[in-house]
């Protein structure tokens, strides 16, 4: 059995739905053949691991812990889903308060364990503010930490592809950047409708008020599963995050936007989505080309996930952002 590497790969909330179907879409995509499942729950953790074991996969050393010392130690490649999840009713911004403290340990757990780790993925909601406190926190560089963004860019593609009557695969270059939450920049320019540019079909094959109806649906993409599912997205943002740490490891181009540390002149000290480039190397990113009024609205989305960091200073979770660099100097 061939794997991209023998690196060891830890994922972090391995219990739940996200973190178990991660497990799995890892086996199955032959990523390493070493796998550590860490959740402190010990009896679904136990679960999630039998099931798997009945799966019957081979070449494969699956081990399984609810101590973060041993899931950490020796780790190269890190996924976490380990917050709580979105309800009914709650928005990504909600969850906010104890999942950035649940990142902040988390940053903290790879300084003192794997601080050699090669790369993080962090997907737990908002995943652009638990993503920076465990950058901040992990002492890591900002190539070595991304978040999971592409489930925005995947709804909308989903969307276009269903109003237009088409397969998926005629829908190119869907993208969404800025926050993964209410407050995403919808961009239309970058996209391709069977070859035709979507800004040429909105206002004549499409109209205006459906554009917005779709950028709408795609905005409450999350919500909607709930409404159907009666629980949070978890198929979804499990693959996409797997697909983030096969590119890191060395494997297929990641092919939609990840959320990356920002700063530049006009963003700065912040972590949100933008069209990025995740290989061995780490992730790099390049700045958004759009129309001023994309451009407004990613402006806007900085602005949101900038209220929400500076909230989260205030709670005693981060410090100033002149001190970052006194806990993390690669910031």
């Amino acid at each position: 059995m061939k794997f991209i590497t023998e690196e060891k790969l830890t994922i972090v909330g391995a219990a739940g739905m996200i973190g178990s179907n991660m497990a799995q879409t890892a086996l199955m995509m032959h990523l390493t053949p070493n796998i550590c499942l860490y959740d402190p729950f010990a009896p679904a953790l136990e679960g999630v691991v039998e099931e798997l074991l009945h799966c019957g996969f081979e070449g494969v050393n699956i081990t399984y812990t609810s101590d973060i010392a041993e899931a950490l130690t020796g780790a190269k490649y890190i996924v976490s889903s380990g917050g709580a999840a979105r309800k009914a009713g709650m928005t990504r911004e909600d969850l906010l308060k104890g999942n950035a403290a649940i990142a902040e340990q988390l940053g903290k757990d790879i300084k003192s364990y794997c601080p050699d780790v090669k790369h993080v993925v962090v997907i737990f909601n908002p995943a652009d503010i638990t993503g920076l406190v465990t950058l901040i926190w992990s002492g890591l560089k900002p190539s070595q930490v991304t978040t999971l963004a592409a489930l925005d860019s995947t709804r909308l593609r989903s969307e276009l592809a269903k109003y237009f009557h088409i397969s998926p695969d005629e829908v190119r270059n869907s993208r969404t950047y800025g926050g993964h939450g209410e407050q995403m920049a919808v961009f239309a320019s970058t996209t391709t409708i069977s070859g035709k540019p979507l800004t040429e079909l909105i206002g004549t094959k499409m109209p205006v008020e459906d554009w917005e109806a779709l950028r709408q649906r795609v905005i409450q993409g999350g919500k909607n599963i709930i409404d159907l599912r009666g629980r949070s997205s978890f198929q979804s943002p499990a693959y996409l995050s797997i697909e983030m740490i096969a590119a890191a490891m060395g494997g297929e181009a990641f092919r939609w936007p990840a959320g990356v540390y920002v700063d530049t002149p006009e963003f700065k000290n912040i972590m949100m989505a933008m069209e990025t480039s995740i290989t061995r190397d780490g992730a790099t990113y390049k700045f958004v080309e759009g129309t001023p009024e994309e451009h407004a609205a990613l402006k806007s989305s900085y602005e949101h996930l900038c209220k929400l960091r500076d909230e989260v200073i205030s709670m005693g979770v981060l410090p100033p952002v002149s001190k970052w660099s006194e806990i993390n100097p690669n910031l």
